[in-house]
């Protein structure tokens, strides 16, 4: 038997290898502390996925649990990992033999013992049992089932991914829907109060003891504070048909839990954030990305693999019966390998695995693209957070001393001692300085949630777990 063959394959087993995968590593500087330490956090905790009961609200609880039963993203999401995990049972499939089974009945002219041009009309029978085996030699089967494996696994954090996204859209517009109907009764009370100088300011004009002008300024200022209020209705029917179609439900049959609502809800003590290393190996769309980059670096040995031959294994039972007596009945069999080994274009199978080990290259890059926008996020995060809880207590303070001015103005008109446009002045900056506040509280609810969503809570905590970042140094793919 000649040795060529034999010395080709090892000959082309030396020059193209498929990569060796390990689990990538993020920049050590990512897995500690956050930069950004605003007060109120906690960072020797990390947050829990189900972080919105901090805010001890059961109707926000009863909401988010609907939602992640009944949104129409986390049903194509769901349907998408169901068919992952099937392509990945296919693939599984493949290690297992093939069987063929064929049957044949035929009847017509057989040769007959009478010599040559003697035939018989009789039935024939034909069966025949083939069983095919794939010897797995250069690993393509192998190969092929892990990136299955990973894609399905890549699925799976997509979905956990998904349900992130809607536990956070569901918090926020609830809390869109609470924080803009104390801001409604924010505006109606500053209504009232316009209101309430306009009624005053015009029974003086008729007794003659204030003018037409002040008459004026006071009408202009309640009808400012009477237009301060469709906007904010407005902003609250769309956070609650955003709501409703978070929950699967038509505008019609929207929550009746948000429209009741009328403060935002808050939590109670420290937010508990934890730190870089925590929150990559929470964030669903980092376990993502490293799981694509797993299911690309075994499809360049799904490539490297297709340059050899595949090597078959297999046997073949059959039995024929004739109707004839004078044709014998028997049984064949046959048991041997195949190996095939197609050179139509090596050119081309080359050219696949380039291919392949390109699409690892850029599944790398994107894996890094993404550990630095998960920290980039976080931080981003932390520093609205921050920035938005700064500005609340100061807007608190401005509302507190505009309305002790106001009074004061009150009471000095009263006593003859301030002109009515002084109090108009004080009423004015008591009006903007409620309406600042209420949109700073709506505006820091939703930077809470909007740092609950960048830190990657809220997929289920019975998923499996996402590879570990943290674990000794490992190389990175070799393409």
């Amino acid at each position: 038997m000649s040795k060529a063959p034999l010395v080709l394959l090892l000959l082309l087993t030396g020059c193209v290898s498929a990569p060796t995968y390990r689990t990538p590593e993020p920049p050590p500087a990512a897995l500690g502390s956050f930069v950004t330490r605003p007060a109120g956090v906690d960072p020797t905790v990390s947050p829990a996925s189900d972080w919105w009961r901090l805010f001890d609200d059961p109707a926000l609880d009863k909401l988010i649990g609907e939602a992640l039963a009944a949104n129409t993203d986390l049903r194509i999401a769901e349907a998408n990992l169901r068919r992952a995990r099937a392509v990945a049972t296919e693939a599984r499939s493949t290690r297992a033999p093939g069987i063929e089974v064929t049957g044949e009945a035929a009847y017509g002219d057989i040769p007959a013992g009478g010599g040559p041009a003697a035939t018989d009309q009789s039935w024939t029978y034909n069966a025949n049992l083939g069983v095919a085996w794939e010897v797995d030699l250069f690993g393509r089967i192998s190969a092929a089932i892990r990136a299955a494996n990973a894609d399905a696994s890549a699925t799976e954090a997509a979905r956990d991914a998904v349900r992130v996204a809607v536990v956070a859209q569901t918090a926020r517009a609830y809390s869109d829907a609470c924080a803009f109907g104390e801001a409604i009764e924010v505006a109606r009370s500053s209504l009232g109060t316009t209101e309430e100088s306009l009624r005053i300011i015009t029974a003086q004009e008729r007794a003659g003891s204030a003018a037409t002008f002040d008459v004026d300024r006071a009408a202009a200022q309640a009808a400012r504070a009477r237009a301060a209020l469709p906007p904010l209705q407005d902003e609250r029917q769309a956070a609650i048909f955003e709501l409703a179609a978070l929950l699967g439900r038509t505008p019609s049959a929207a929550p009746p839990e948000a429209a009741a609502c009328m403060r935002a809800p808050t939590a109670h003590s420290a937010l508990p954030v934890g730190d870089g290393a925590a929150l990559l190996r929470r964030r669903p769309d980092v376990r993502e990305a490293e799981r694509r980059l797993a299911a690309d670096a075994a499809r360049v040995g799904v490539a490297v693999a297709d340059l050899y031959p595949k090597i078959r294994l297999g046997g073949s039972v059959g039995y024929t019966e004739s109707g004839s007596s004078q044709s014998g009945d028997g049984v064949t069999f046959s048991v041997g390998p195949l190996i095939s080994w197609t050179f139509r274009n090596p050119t081309a199978a080359r050219s696949r695995v380039a291919q392949a080990r390109a699409g690892s290259e850029a599944s790398l890059a994107a894996f890094d693209r993404t550990v630095l926008t998960a920290l980039k996020e976080a931080e981003q995060a932390l520093s609205a957070y921050g920035a938005g809880d700064e500005r609340r207590n100061a807007l608190q303070e401005a509302r507190d001393r505009a309305d002790h001015a106001y009074g004061l103005a009150s009471m000095r008109y009263r006593a003859g001692s301030l002109s009515y446009l002084d109090v108009l002045v004080a009423q004015r900056d008591l009006l903007e300085a409620n309406s600042e506040l209420a949109a700073s509280t709506q505006q820091l609810a939703a930077a809470r949630i909007g740092l609950f969503k960048a830190l990657g809570g809220g997929w289920d905590a019975a998923a499996p777990s996402p590879p570990a970042l943290t674990q000794a140094p490992a190389a990175r793919p070799t393409p």
